[in-house]
């Protein structure tokens, strides 16, 4: 009889089973549900740790073009009150030589902890709000940019910055004289560029556009700053 059946109990190699009854459409929701809730669970929060290195690294290169255009001029404004030539190869030796590296790691501790996760998350929250490149959501992207970001990243920044120098107790007063100014000023160059940034750039090309741009504004921040 095995012969006959094909070896599996079936007649003639037909191998016959009960038909297993269909899930209900509630208990197919449950456990697509159910699947959609562990395999978020399971991604959790990943540190977007590109951003952070990109923004870290071009802070860096910000605060050395303005430690090293300060040093520069201040020795250039040193010759000119000695009456003495102005040593270039000498300059060189001295912008090496006396770089403040503490001043550098808090610039770059700053983008990698704060601006590059921070910016991240707000442009991904932006792209989720408002998919549409239209007129009206890229000027509403600007406008949020300006009146939500832009204050955030001031306020965190000069807060970093006097908590390593422990100048705690100082922050209000810097916030009184330079925040404001700062901001207005980061309204002019940040305007275009932001509108630049939603209008033209493809979105995954907007952190490495905006990341170029940081390089003048972080130049900035950092001669703001160390005043």
């Amino acid at each position: 009889m095995e012969a006959l059946s094909g070896g599996n109990g079936g007649l003639w190699g037909w191998n016959w089973q009960p038909r297993q009854p269909k899930p209900s459409n509630s208990q197919s929701r449950r456990s697509k549900s159910s699947d959609s809730v562990e395999a978020n669970r399971g991604a959790g929060y990943r540190f977007p740790i590109k951003q952070a290195a990109t923004a870290a690294s071009l802070a860096l290169t910000g605060d050395t073009i303005a430690q090293i255009r300060d040093r520069w001029r201040k020795r250039e404004g040193d010759s000119l009150k000695r009456h003495r030539f102005f040593d270039a190869d000498e300059s060189q030796e001295d912008i090496l030589l006396n770089h403040d590296w503490l001043r550098a790691l808090r610039m770059a501790s700053y983008g990698f902890l704060f601006y590059g996760p921070g910016s991240y998350a707000w442009y991904r929250y932006l792209d989720r709000c408002m998919p549409q490149q239209t007129v009206q959501n890229i000027m509403l992207k600007v406008l949020l940019n300006q009146i939500v970001l832009g204050p955030c990243v001031i306020a965190v920044v000069f807060a970093w910055n006097n908590l390593w120098q422990g100048k705690l107790s100082q922050l209000p007063s810097k916030y009184q004289n330079d925040a404001l100014p700062t901001l207005l000023y980061g309204f002019r160059f940040w305007i275009p560029v932001s509108a630049l940034n939603f209008w033209v750039v493809p979105l995954q090309a907007r952190v490495a556009f905006m990341s170029m741009g940081s390089i003048f504004w972080n130049f900035y921040l950092s001669a703001t700053m160390c005043k």
